[in-house]
């Protein structure tokens, strides 16, 4: 693909509908008459941040063209492999009340997400903010905030990963959690090393929020059900996956808790 990152767009939004095609979100080769060859046109995949809207709403195929640009940041269009951004992840949305016309993903997939999100309704007082900011557009009122960098963002990213430390003790404890999870007669399906990598710039990333140099048992605590929710299956009649979670971690972080974890 030709072009640096800095020529690629900030922001994608792909709204994801039953007749998509792969090629429509990776992208496809069109032949160029004056050029007598076959030119890779890039699809909205190709960018910063790609927000996949209503995701469930597309056939398993166009799900499966996502697999490769999550899990490796390539694209492989015609035995040609086209990479993606350094800063590329992905945001997806999808309605869980209305199931008519929609494909569950599967858990390949949900596994590449590193948090599943549930959006309630806000509360009275920030309902009354939305309301008292009519009739001015939703959208100008970001035209005033501080803007980052592509630059910017990476650098903090190398920090963040570079400078927030995560004890060993605490290591140890994501694997005894997933290990917990997977020998769960509640559990048919546990949580995969995958969710053990993505979580551990997150537990970083929490940690420098609230002030800190160094990751403890209370951000794993905090993160677990947003990390393994969407990944653990468990038996019929097992509705609330967060009690699971909290039974299972419950032993490890009381373990923990007399440890100090900074350097």
């Amino acid at each position: 693909m030709s072009g640096g990152p800095s020529h690629l767009p900030p922001f994608r939004r792909i709204q994801f509908t039953p007749d998509l095609l792969p090629s429509d979100v990776t992208g496809t080769s069109v032949f160029e008459l004056d050029k007598n060859r076959f030119q890779f046109r890039a699809g909205p995949i190709f960018a910063h941040i790609v927000l996949a809207d209503e995701i469930n709403r597309t056939s398993p195929k166009v799900q499966a063209a996502m697999l490769e640009a999550m899990a490796e940041k390539q694209v492989t269009v015609d035995n040609d492999t086209h990479k993606l951004d350094e800063l590329f992840f992905v945001i997806a949305t999808q309605n869980p009340l209305d199931v008519m016309g929609t494909y569950p993903l599967p858990t390949p997939q949900l596994d590449r997400f590193l948090f599943k999100i549930e959006m309630r309704h806000i509360e009275k007082t920030a309902e009354l903010e939305v309301l008292a900011q009519y009739p001015r557009p939703s959208l100008t009122m970001s035209e005033g905030l501080p803007q980052v960098t592509r630059e910017d963002l990476l650098a903090a990213r190398r920090a963040l990963r570079e400078r927030v430390h995560i004890a060993p003790v605490l290591r140890e404890a994501l694997v005894d959690a997933a290990r917990a999870l997977r020998s769960d007669e509640r559990v048919l399906q546990g949580a995969s090393t995958r969710s053990l990598v993505l979580m551990m710039p997150a537990l970083q990333a929490r940690a420098l929020l609230r002030g800190r140099s160094y990751v403890i048992p209370e951000d794993i605590d905090a993160l677990a059900p947003a990390v393994f929710g969407h990944r653990i299956e468990c038996v019929p009649g097992v509705v609330d996956k967060r009690q699971v979670i909290s039974s299972a971690l419950a032993p490890i972080l009381e373990k923990l808790s007399k440890l100090s974890l900074s350097r």
